[in-house]
């Protein structure tokens, strides 16, 4: 029997075939990256292989490491594996990863979504025998709203604010979300200020040719009183903090997927919560591993029991990886 094309080691996602890991948590001598989130583009790897959309954010996240980068859909080898990078629609150069060996196809999924967010290159399915898919949302309870429908809700809630002299202060994650939201606000409505980490990232893919609007660094030096009416836009931990406390009066706001459970919205004692996530909700689950065309699928960090059994009623041949992702937006007390 030949070996199998993946295994799932206490290091992380192994390709026997190629003496390589797939997004590792511990260190490896070499690790193909599906995306920049620090869960899943960790440091000490001896050299790290992702798109070239990607390289940037790694780059400022992690320093001067040795990073070869690939495009979209080319193909390379490295021993007995084929690999290629497929767009996964989560954040600005996230991709799945296809191993073959032997004519056997695997396809690593990373963090996904499947609906267009306007910043993120669109999720393109891809054909395998297995497919190691995320279930964050892995419940029908989570299902999404047109992107568009909620950006909308962000600016009115931010232009009611502005009339009633407030700020709005909005916590999202500073890679993928906080950009997504910077895409779609309405600048006319007053000055957009941004808190260090998410200008920081911002910048980066600024200077890759993303178009967002313009921004207003907050320093200590930064008094509400000059920004009347304005957005800010920072990272969840700042909420409740010193940091927010000088924007004052404000009202508060959280974008995450878990926004769609009450009880999570209620212990973020936020103002308004904005159900908005950068992973696939239950149809887009099911529909991005029904385009795979995989009879085996494996899941991991999410609702993997309940996911994989639900899988195992609808024909599929189901496990479960215990891996080690979760943070941006996988986490509901983050």
């Amino acid at each position: 029997m030949n070996a199998p094309v993946l295994t799932f080691t206490e290091r992380g996602i192994y390709c026997p075939a190629a003496g390589v890991h797939i997004d590792p948590w511990r260190s490896v001598e070499k690790a193909l990256i599906t995306h920049g989130h620090a869960d899943h583009a960790r440091d000490g790897m001896g050299r790290y292989i992702a798109t070239e959309t990607a390289a940037p954010v790694m780059r400022y996240r992690l320093g001067d490491i040795r990073l070869d980068t690939v495009r979209y859909g080319e193909t390379f080898s490295i021993g007995e594996a084929r690999f290629s990078f497929h767009p996964a629609g989560h954040v600005p150069g996230s991709a799945q990863i296809r191993v073959e060996v032997g004519g056997e196809v695997w396809v690593v999924s990373g963090d996904y979504k499947v609906v267009q967010d306007g910043v993120s290159e669109p999720f393109e399915p891809v054909r395998c025998h297995t497919f190691i898919s995320e279930c964050t949302f892995g419940l029908p309870v989570f299902t999404w709203a047109e992107p568009a429908a909620v950006t909308d809700e962000v600016n009115a809630w931010w232009a009611s604010n502005a009339a009633e002299g407030r700020a709005s202060i909005c916590g999202a994650y500073s890679l993928g979300k906080a950009q997504r939201i910077l895409a779609a606000l309405d600048p006319s409505i007053g000055p957009i200020l941004t808190h260090g980490a998410v200008e920081g990232t911002t910048q980066v893919l600024r200077d890759q040719g993303f178009d967002f609007p313009q921004t207003i660094r907050v320093t200590p030096e930064t008094k509400a009183k000059d920004y009347p009416g304005a957005f800010v836009l920072a990272p969840p931990s700042a909420l409740g903090s010193s940091w927010a406390a000088r924007f004052r009066p404000a009202s508060t706001a959280f974008a995450s997927g878990w926004m769609a459970l009450r009880g999570v919205r209620r212990r973020r004692a936020a103002d308004r919560g904005f159900i908005m996530s950068d992973h696939a909700d239950w149809a887009g689950l099911n529909s991005a591993i029904a385009a795979t065309g995989a009879e085996r699928v494996f899941v991991t960090h999410g609702y993997t029991s309940i996911f994989r059994r639900w899988l195992e009623d609808q024909g599929y041949e189901a496990g479960i990886v215990q891996t080690e992702f979760g943070g941006d937006d996988d986490d509901p007390e983050a």
